[in-house]
C-alpha cells in the first residue's frame, strides 16, 4: 500500500449536513455516546477517498478447487472542473492517481461523437496497487469485494433450491450464488437493464454455470397474485412475473445510493436523490416477501452506508410484515448495526455493517475484514403458516 495522503471525500454541502445528523442522530447518541458517533463520521469521510487495503479473489469451487505509447502522470479532477480535451496542465484541484502508458489517441478518446470506451491509460505504476487477473484462469477466479462475497454465504442457498437475484448485474452474487448451489436447482437472476444482464449471462458462460436463468424485467412487478402457486416439486420455471411463494432463498442487493463504494473523492450526490432511496427500496422489499415460500430465507444488502436505507429499513421491515423473523448470519465478519433507530441490542447483533476504516498503519492481514467497501446485510426467515397464526 502506498503511503499518500488524499483529501478527504466531498459532497453537496446540504448532503453532507444530512449525512452528519444521521450519524449523530439523538437516539445514537443516547445509546453510545456523542464521541463514538463524531468518530464514526470522521473515519467514513477519511476512508472513501482510500481503496479497501486488500484485494478478495472468489475461486470458483463449482469445477475448480484452490490447490500505444507515450508515458503520462493521471489525475483526478476533484471539482470536475477540467474541460474535455485540455491540452494544458490543469490548475485545479485534482489528486494523483499514478503513471502509465496511453493506448489510446487523443483522437480516439475526445473526438468522436459517441462515448469513448475501452482502456485509455494503462497504469502501469498506480498509488494503489490492485492485482489485475489478465485474462488469466477466467473460469476459476472472480473478483469481489469481501462484503459481497459473505452476503451469498449468509443466504446460503443450496442445491435444488428455487433462487431469486432481484438486481442481478453485473453477476457477481449471482455466479456465487450458483456456485453453492452446486449448479442444481433453478436461479432467477432479474435487472432492468439488459445491457447489464448480458453480463450477467457472460459471467455464467465464463464460469460454466448452466442453472442461471436471466431475464430483463423490473423485480417490483415479478410477482402476479393471479398465478396459481406452484408445489415443491414443480422444476420448471419461465420467464416473470412469478405466483407467491415461490422461491426457498431471495437475495436483494437493493438499488442503494452507493454511499460506501470506495475509492470516490468527489460525490455529486444530490439530497432529493439520497431521500428518494428508501421508499424506491419498499417497493422491492414488499414484491420479494410476497416471492419467498414460507420457511424460505430473505437477504437484504446495500452497499451504503446510511441509517435510512439500513436499519431504517431493517425497523420498517419488522412492522410491516410480521411474517418476517430477523435471522443470525454466519457468517458474521463484520460489525453489528448502528444505533440511532428504535431497533434493540438484539436487534443490532444479527444485524452485519461493514463500515470504511483506513488500517493502513497496520501491517497485519487479520484485520483485512475491516477494510472493506461500506456494506450493511440483513437476513430474514418467512414465518411458517401456522407460526404467523398461532
Amino acid at each position: 500500500m502506498a503511503s499518500v495522503m488524499l483529501p478527504e471525500v466531498t459532497f453537496q454541502l446540504d448532503v453532507k449536513e444530512h449525512l452528519e445528523k444521521c450519524f449523530l442522530n439523538e437516539k445514537a447518541i443516547a445509546q453510545v455516546g456523542e464521541d463514538v458517533c463524531k468518530e464514526r463520521w470522521t473515519n467514513l469521510l477519511t476512508a472513501l477517498s482510500y481503496p479497501p487495503a486488500c484485494t478478495v479473489l472468489r475461486v470458483s469451487t463449482l469445477h475448480h478447487n484452490m490447490v500505444e505509447g507515450d508515458n503520462v502522470s493521471v489525475y483526478v479532477d476533484v471539482n470536475g472542473l477540467c474541460r474535455r480535451g485540455l491540452t494544458k496542465p490543469f490548475d485545479g484541484a485534482k489528486v494523483f492517481l499514478g503513471n502509465g502508458h496511453v493506448v489510446m489517441s487523443r483522437r480516439e478518446l475526445f473526438v468522436t461523437n459517441s462515448e469513448p470506451r475501452g482502456v485509455a491509460v494503462r497504469l502501469c505504476e498506480p498509488v494503489f496497487d490492485c492485482p489485475s487477473l489478465n485474462g488469466i484462469l477466467t473460469d476459476r477466479l472472480f473478483l469481489q469485494n469481501l462484503p459481497s462475497i459473505v452476503v451469498g454465504h449468509v443466504l446460503n442457498p443450496v442445491a435444488g433450491n428455487r433462487v431469486l437475484d432481484m438486481c442481478a448485474a453485473p453477476g457477481g452474487k449471482t455466479t456465487h450464488l450458483a456456485s453453492l448451489m452446486k449448479d442444481q436447482g433453478v436461479l432467477i437472476a432479474l435487472d432492468k437493464s439488459q445491457n447489464k444482464l448480458n453480463k450477467v449471462k457472460q459471467n455464467a458462460r465464463r464460469l460454466g454455470l448452466s442453472c442461471i436463468q436471466a431475464f430483463s424485467y423490473d423485480s417490483t412487478k415479478a410477482c402476479s397474485r393471479d398465478m396459481v402457486k406452484l408445489s415443491n416439486h414443480d422444476t420448471e420455471i419461465n420467464a416473470p412475473p412469478y405466483p407467491p411463494e415461490t422461491f426457498d432463498c431471495i437475495l436483494l442487493d437493493a438499488p442503494c445510493s452507493g454511499l460506501g463504494q470506495r475509492p470516490q473523492i468527489c460525490n455529486q450526490l444530490q439530497l432529493s436523490e439520497l431521500k428518494s432511496y428508501p421508499a424506491y427500496q419498499r417497493k422491492f422489499l414488499t414484491t420479494a416477501v410476497e416471492l419467498l415460500r414460507p420457511g424460505g430465507t430473505l437477504v437484504y444488502s446495500t452497499c451504503t452506508v446510511t441509517l435510512a436505507e439500513n436499519e431504517g429499513m431493517v425497523e420498517w421491515i419488522l412492522n410491516t410484515f410480521p411474517q418476517l423473523a430477523l435471522s443470525q448470519q454466519i457468517p458474521h465478519l463484520g460489525g453489528c448495526g448502528f444505533e440511532g433507530t428504535d431497533l434493540d441490542v438484539q436487534h443490532l447483533s444479527k444485524l452485519q455493517r461493514f463500515h470504511p476504516v483506513t488500517s493502513y498503519t497496520s501491517a497485519s492481514p487479520t484485520h483485512c475484514n475491516l477494510d472493506t467497501i461500506g456494506f450493511f446485510i440483513a437476513k430474514f426467515i418467512k414465518r411458517m403458516e401456522c407460526e404467523q397464526t398461532g
